[in-house]
């Protein structure tokens, strides 16, 4: 599901059950990150996809990218895979105004 920044945030400040999933790049990571975020690069491919598997599929997933794509064929792969809550944030990481660690 596609989520606006405020909504995306705010839903996962609620959420007892969310994690944060940043599918972004390692060099991208190193110059700052949503608080909190786990990093699993989709560019590493079906290493991604092992990875992503072997989380809880119980818990809400909010997903983000530099701008959107990346996540939302990350949430795809990850619905595939049987994960029911994936929530990924419009616009990602280069229009995000929260938090930055």
């Amino acid at each position: 599901m596609n989520l606006q920044q405020q909504e995306w945030w705010n839903q996962y400040l609620t959420d007892e059950k969310g994690v944060i999933i940043d599918v972004r790049t390692e060099d991208e990571v190193n110059h700052g990150k949503i608080p909190g975020s786990l990093n699993f690069d989709i560019y590493k491919g079906q290493g991604f996809v092992y990875l992503v598997d072997e989380l809880d599929k119980t818990k809400n997933y909010y997903v983000y990218c530099a701008a959107g794509a990346r996540s939302a064929n990350a949430c795809g792969i990850m619905q595939q895979l049987g994960f029911e809550n994936t929530f990924n944030l419009v616009g990602g990481f280069s229009q995000w105004i929260g938090p930055i660690e």
